[in-house]
């Protein structure tokens, strides 16, 4: 038993050690069969779609905003091919523990099968959708590089065209000027030769397991850091509300001393690791006593409460060091004047702001449900790249 364990050990390593150098399949080459589980509890074959003339293979993700920003037409590519012998399956490559939590904010799902079936259902997929994460076989036959990556193969299940859906990675149809795999399914249905037969992808890496170990520094990393703590002023506070930014803050108003501020704060932390990739940023206050910043400070970091990396030159471009503060007055007024005349004064309190200030959500409450609280966000900042944000 030993050595079977051992031998299993070294080829988990000798995959991992060149999962990410994977090649695509070469033009020509014969699809490589499949036995994956599918969102509808079944598993599928490559030969049930046998009957179709034309075959598309297409890699999607739960989490990935290129992808996110390729499903519409997607969807509408199967609509305009009913009728047609035509088929088109969906498989998801990833393994959710290669996906560190700050690459999950443009979803609020991971990679699993499971959340698979909810991602599906609420995106209304007309087409299979069929897991690999759990062995990635299929990811490495098909060489899949990204989410989206397409796979084009002929009624011989010959390859005919790999690459890029199109050329757009935004949402908006109008953005798209060239339709690479469209064009090479139509033209396989029509009984011509496919004119571009491979195209550079665009998108997300695929997630193979070999990044498990990525992940694991990077939360290592969250637990060993450290949290500058600061006095701030309600001209201070006033200044950050204002948000001449362009990120999306979330404020925070709370103390050690306050059961429900201590009960909701890991969700609040996560909050901002997740959304550490975008345009986000937590910003926590302390009505604790601003003589014994310690106390707090020691809070924050047990809490594991960092800047996330992405976050870090832009703060220090306002000419700030942190953003866990200590109020200095001893009258609450003075920061419910600042930060929201609108709060009626109970702690913890948060304030969702939009860039500009504009108020996107009031939490009087403390915060039961992060996943919702992460929903509103998402809902605010959106699921896939915009051409205006310049990302």
């Amino acid at each position: 038993m030993p050595k079977l364990v051992s031998a299993l050990l070294l080829a988990l390593c000798v995959m991992a050690a060149h999962a990410e150098s994977v090649n695509p399949l070469n033009i020509g080459a014969p699809a490589p069969d499949f036995n994956l589980p599918g969102i509808d509890g079944q598993k599928h074959q490559l030969k049930e779609y046998a009957k179709a003339d034309v075959l598309a293979i297409i890699w999607l993700s739960n989490h990935c905003p290129d992808s996110h920003a390729s499903e519409g037409r997607v969807k509408k590519l199967v609509e305009d091919m009913k009728g047609k012998s035509f088929a088109l399956v969906a498989i998801n490559p990833n393994n959710p523990e290669g996906l560190r939590l700050d690459e999950l904010g443009y979803s609020k799902y991971n990679d699993s099968l499971e959340e698979m079936k909810l991602y599906a259902k609420e995106q209304n997929f007309t087409f299979p959708y069929l897991y690999d994460g759990g062995t990635q076989a299929t990811a490495h036959a098909y060489g899949c590089l990204a989410t989206p990556h397409v796979f084009v193969f002929d009624k011989e299940r010959k390859l005919r065209y790999q690459g890029r859906l199109d050329d757009s990675r935004y949402a908006d149809a109008a953005t798209v000027k060239s339709q690479d795999a469209r064009n090479a399914i139509e033209a396989l249905l029509a009984g011509r030769e496919v004119t571009v037969t491979q195209t550079k992808v665009h998108g997300c890496s695929t997630k193979w397991m070999s990044k498990h170990d990525l992940v694991a520094k990077d939360d290592e990393k969250w637990q060993k850091g450290t949290v500058d703590v600061e006095i701030i002023d309600a001209a201070g506070v006033a200044t950050l509300r204002k948000n001449d930014t362009g990120k999306v803050r979330m404020f925070n108003v709370w103390a050690t001393w306050c059961g429900p501020c201590v009960g909701e704060f890991p969700e609040l932390v996560k909050t901002a690791r997740k959304f550490g990739l975008r345009n986000f940023e937590f910003i926590n206050i302390s009505l604790d006593d601003p003589s014994k910043p310690e106390k707090v400070k020691a809070f924050l970091e047990k809490k594991h409460a960092l800047i996330p990396d992405k976050l870090k030159p832009s703060i220090a471009a306002e000419g700030r060091k942190t953003n866990s503060y200590i109020f200095g007055s001893a009258d609450s007024d003075d920061l419910i004047k600042a930060l929201d005349p609108a709060w009626k004064g109970p702690i913890p309190y948060t304030l969702l702001v939009a860039p500009g200030g504009k108020v996107i959500k009031r939490y009087d409450e403390p915060i039961e449900n992060g996943d919702e609280l992460r929903q509103t966000i998402l809902d605010f900042m959106g699921r896939y790249y915009l051409p205006e944000a310049g990302q």
